[in-house]
C-alpha cells in the first residue's frame, strides 16, 4: 500500500462527513425489556390476583367468566366445580369478570381476574362478535367482520356514552349475554 493512499475514496469521505450517507439502523431494543429499567410502564391486565386453596379443581389451569347473576362458563379447561376460585375473587368484587387461574401447588391456585362489561342483546344477530363504529361519515355495523344493513340500539346507546363518535365491540358469552368493550375514537 502506498504512503498517500486513502482507505476509502475521497466522495465517500466527504459524503460521509456531510451525513449525506445512510447510518446503519441502530439495532432495536428487546422487546422482553423489563418496565423499571426502560421507563415504560407496563398495562395492568388484571384488577385483582388472590391465591386460594382448591383441592377439588381438576387440572392445571383454568379460564372462567362469571356472570352478573353468579354463573360461571368455562372458557379452557377441566369443567369441574370452579366456585371456591370465583369466591376468592369474589371477596374483592363482584362480577362479570374474566378470570384465569393456575395452579401453584397440590391444592394451591393463583387467580387473577378483570372486570368485564356484560350486556343482553335479544335482537342481536347471529354470530360470535359485532362491531358498531360511528364516525362522522356515519354508523356502520358489522357481525364477523361483515358489513350489515341495519343497527342495534343498545349497543348505539352504549356508545354514545362515550363520545359522538365511538367504536363498541360485542363478543357473545352466552346466548343473548354479550362482552361489551366501548371507547371514542
Amino acid at each position: 500500500m502506498g504512503l498517500f493512499r486513502r482507505r476509502e475514496p475521497l466522495h465517500v469521505q466527504l459524503a460521509r462527513e456531510a451525513g449525506l450517507l445512510e447510518q446503519p439502523a441502530a439495532e432495536p431494543a428487546p422487546l422482553w425489556q423489563e418496565p423499571g429499567i426502560t421507563g415504560l410502564w407496563r398495562p395492568r391486565e388484571a384488577d385483582t390476583v388472590v391465591t386460594v386453596e382448591a383441592p377439588d379443581v381438576e387440572g392445571d389451569a383454568v379460564r372462567f367468566v362469571a356472570l352478573p347473576d353468579g354463573t360461571l362458563l368455562v372458557e379452557e379447561g377441566a369443567d369441574s366445580p370452579l366456585e371456591p376460585l370465583a369466591a376468592a375473587v369474589e371477596e374483592k368484587f363482584r362480577g362479570p369478570y374474566r378470570a384465569r387461574a393456575v395452579r401453584r401447588g397440590e391444592a394451591l391456585w393463583a387467580v387473577e381476574a378483570k372486570r368485564i362489561e356484560v350486556l343482553a342483546l335479544p335482537d342481536a344477530p347471529d354470530g360470535e362478535s359485532i362491531d358498531v363504529t360511528r364516525t362522522s361519515d356515519g354508523t356502520t355495523v358489522a357481525v364477523e367482520g361483515q358489513r350489515i344493513f341495519g343497527s342495534l340500539p343498545a349497543l348505539e346507546q352504549r356508545g354514545e356514552q362515550e363520545g359522538r363518535e365511538y367504536t363498541v365491540h360485542a363478543e357473545r358469552l352466552d346466548g343473548d349475554l354479550w362482552e361489551i368493550k366501548a371507547s371514542a375514537l
